[in-house]
C-alpha cells in the first residue's frame, strides 16, 4: 500500500512537472520585455521631444539676443559686423552664427537697413549683400540659389549704370552714403557686413 501511495504521489508530481514544462514559460518574460521595450521607446520619444523643444527655446533666446544687440526689421533680426572682410569670409561667419548676409526684399527694408548701417557701421560705409552673380554673369541670386526679385541698383550714372563690373565684380554691396543704392564689387574687397536672422 505504501508503494502504491508513493507511486501515486510520484505520478502526481510528474503530471504537475509536465504541466509546468508545457506551460510556455517564455511567453510571460516576452510580454514583460515587449512592455519594457514599448516603455523605453516612449521615454526615448519624450526625451527627444524635450530636446527638440529645448533647442528651439535656445534658438529663440539667441535670436532675442541678436535682436537686442542689432535691429528688428519686419520678421527678421539684423546684426552688424563692422570688421571688414572679403565677401566669402563674411558669408561664412554669418552662416556659422545661424544667419546669412543681409538682403532687403523691399524698398522699406532697404531704407531701414541703410539707416541701421549708418548708425552701427558708419554713414559712408558699404556692406556686403547676400547676393552674387558668380555662377552666371548678370543673373543675381541669393545665398540659396534663388534669383532675386527686389533690386536697388544705382542707375544714376547713365554712362555706367549698376551693375557694371562684368566678370570682375560678382558680389554686391549696399551703400550707406548713396541712399542705400546697390553696387557690384570685387568679392575680394574687404567690407563690413550685416547678418540676417529669421525670427522663429
Amino acid at each position: 500500500m505504501e508503494f502504491k501511495g508513493v507511486c501515486v504521489l510520484l505520478g502526481v508530481l510528474l503530471l504537475v512537472n509536465c504541466s509546468f514544462q508545457q506551460t510556455p514559460a517564455k511567453k510571460k518574460p516576452v510580454k514583460k520585455e515587449t512592455t519594457k521595450d514599448a516603455a523605453i521607446k516612449e521615454l526615448q520619444k519624450q526625451i527627444n521631444d524635450i530636446l527638440q523643444e529645448l533647442n528651439l527655446l535656445k534658438e529663440k533666446q539667441a535670436l532675442q539676443t541678436v535682436c537686442l544687440k542689432g535691429i528688428k526689421i519686419h520678421s527678421k533680426c539684423f546684426l552688424a559686423d563692422p570688421v571688414k572682410k572679403r565677401y566669402h569670409d563674411a558669408s561664412e561667419d554669418c552662416n556659422a552664427q545661424g544667419g546669412v548676409l543681409s538682403l532687403p526684399t523691399s524698398s522699406n527694408q532697404n531704407d531701414q537697413l541703410r539707416d541701421y548701417i549708418r548708425q552701427s557701421v558708419g554713414p559712408d560705409e558699404q556692406i556686403w549683400l547676400g547676393i552674387n552673380d558668380i555662377v552666371t554673369e548678370g543673373t543675381w541670386i541669393d545665398q540659396t540659389g534663388v534669383t532675386i526679385t527686389y533690386k536697388n541698383w544705382d542707375t544714376s550714372n547713365s554712362r555706367s549704370p549698376q551693375p557694371d563690373g562684368g566678370q570682375s565684380q560678382n558680389c554686391a554691396v549696399l551703400s550707406g552714403a548713396s541712399s542705400g543704392k546697390w553696387f557690384d564689387e570685387n568679392c575680394r574687397e574687404e567690407k563690413p557686413s550685416v547678418c540676417q536672422f529669421n525670427i522663429v
